[in-house]
């Protein structure tokens, strides 16, 4: 039951540590990586795919300690719970927000046309949210978005 709470512990702190990484790393220092995303694709790949993989190296790492190393075996179920957010958030941005992936794209779910919307003005103004599976729109850009007929996430195949 332990490893399992650790599991969910770590799916839901990693929002947040999303939201510092995006905010802080992607859109401060490591911005010249990031800025591709925020740019109309060239192809299928561009240089901030580089963040999924840097985090999922770091996991893999994480999760070998875990297996290998005797007293750190709760880095087992934190590297599933990670990992599990990975998932999510590559399916929602890359795989429906973004129409990476075919199957994924064309979903209607009423929370997935939210995150849409929600991502859609994080493109718009490079600005907030910064958030991906619960993204917080500040009142204000939500009302300056629904005046702009700019669409900056155009679909991608």
């Amino acid at each position: 039951m332990r490893a399992l709470g650790l599991v969910v512990v770590s799916f839901v702190v990693m929002e947040p540590v999303t939201y510092a990484v995006h905010r802080w790393i992607m859109h401060g220092p490591g911005h010249a990586v990031h800025r591709s995303h925020h740019r109309p694709a060239r192809s299928r790949l561009e240089t901030n795919d580089l963040y999924p993989v840097v985090f999922a190296a770091i996991v893999g790492v994480a999760l070998a300690v875990g297996f290998n190393v005797d007293g750190w075996g709760w880095l087992v179920p934190v590297g599933v719970g990670v990992t599990l957010y990975g998932a999510a958030y590559g399916a929602v941005h890359d795989g429906h927000i973004h129409g990476r992936l075919r199957v994924l794209a064309g979903l209607r779910w009423r929370y997935l046309d939210r995150l849409v919307e929600a991502h859609r003005i994080h493109h718009l103004y490079g600005a907030e949210p910064y958030g991906m599976l619960l993204p917080v729109v500040p009142e204000a850009l939500r009302a300056r978005a629904v005046t702009s007929e700019r669409d900056p996430l155009p679909r991608r195949a």
